[in-house]
């Protein structure tokens, strides 16, 4: 998904409004969310926020309603729509057809949340534009500053948050390895020097992370290959 936003021109960030209650539920079905209040027994007509299959569904109408658009001008996550161009009438025409395809189904969304026509953008906290995918700099600025990790809870925590930007961070595993072997069972949980050197290295090399480039799907390529040894 991210590889196939950044690259281009311009974007537009749309943002649905209460998006699950948007969903009504089947009339069958609508018992299994009864609940009871002071003032008698009631069940939601539309799906509530809190059910374990509200992501999913509401995931699979949203496909379902832009399933000709997906991956093409847009890119959809849950309640994130990503609209993009590779120049700005291009951008806005996409833009123009999704609107009316929000309008066709009455799907609403969040104006205050929109960003429209703009060079780069938030997606899934990886900051998109046309050069390539970056880190967000918000994160990796409060990682870059934490402390000496004192706690086992306090590393793995560190590791999520470090992990979720492995992409950018070569030999992640080899790097981290003092660390994680601090949270392996039965062990003693004291700082040596690799240790820290790892959680300095690792923190050093968020801040320093590069851009990735989007692959080129254009571009002329080939699934064979031939390979010859000279005498």
């Amino acid at each position: 998904m991210l590889e196939r936003l950044a690259g281009n021109e311009y974007y537009c960030f749309l943002d649905g409004f209460s998006e699950y209650f948007q969903i009504p539920i089947d009339p069958r079905d609508q018992e299994k969310t009864t609940f009871t209040y002071p003032y008698g027994t009631f069940a939601y007509r539309r799906m509530p926020f809190g059910l374990c299959n509200d992501p999913g569904t509401f995931q699979r109408c949203m496909l379902a309603i832009f399933h000709d658009m997906v991956e093409k001008t847009m890119e959809v996550f849950v309640d994130d729509f990503s609209v993009f161009g590779n120049s700005f009438e291009n951008c806005l025409s996409c833009l123009d057809k999704i609107l009316q395809r929000c309008e066709d189904t009455n799907l609403s969304l969040n104006w205050e949340k929109s960003h429209f026509m703009v060079k780069e953008g938030i997606v899934l906290g990886h900051k998109i534009s046309k050069n390539g995918i970056e880190v967000d700099r918000a994160k990796v600025d409060v990682i870059a500053k934490l402390p000496h990790l004192t706690t086992v809870k306090g590393i793995r925590s560190f590791l999520g948050h470090a992990g979720f930007y492995r992409r950018f961070i070569q030999d992640f595993s080899k790097i981290s390895r003092p660390m994680t072997h601090l949270l392996e069972k039965n062990t003693p949980f004291v700082f040596f020097e690799d240790y820290i050197q790892a959680f300095q290295t690792l923190k050093k090399k968020l801040t320093e992370a590069p851009i990735l480039i989007a692959p080129i799907w254009d571009c002329h390529s080939s699934l064979c290959a031939t390979q010859a040894i000279s005498p």
